[in-house]
């Protein structure tokens, strides 16, 4: 299992319920993603970061989606962001509900 944990600066205009209502049919799509488990999304009104944690089956998955993802991401005009890939350790997260 692969963690992907993905920031980026974002206006906090658009975060809370706003992103709620421009974001549904993004976050439906994202289920039907290849190897996908879940997301979390994530956001910081105070420091204007967003972005979200995302489990995915393997590398090769987490790894073609973020390939996608990033596109997008820029066709957003977000230019620059942070991605950072995790393996997880199955036995240890489950004792803390993690998984």
């Amino acid at each position: 299992m692969i963690l992907i944990q993905l920031s980026f600066d974002f206006p906090p205009s658009m975060m809370g319920e706003e992103l709620v209502k421009v974001g549904k049919d993004l976050a439906d799509s994202i289920n039907n993603e290849a190897g996908f488990i879940s997301k979390i999304w994530t956001e910081n009104p105070e420091t204007g970061k967003a972005g979200g944690i995302y489990l995915f089956e393997d590398k090769e998955t987490a790894e073609n989606y973020m390939d996608m993802h990033a596109k997008r991401i820029e066709g957003l005009g977000i230019e620059k962001f942070d991605v950072q890939y995790f393996s997880v350790n199955e036995t240890l997260s489950k004792i803390n509900h993690g998984i």
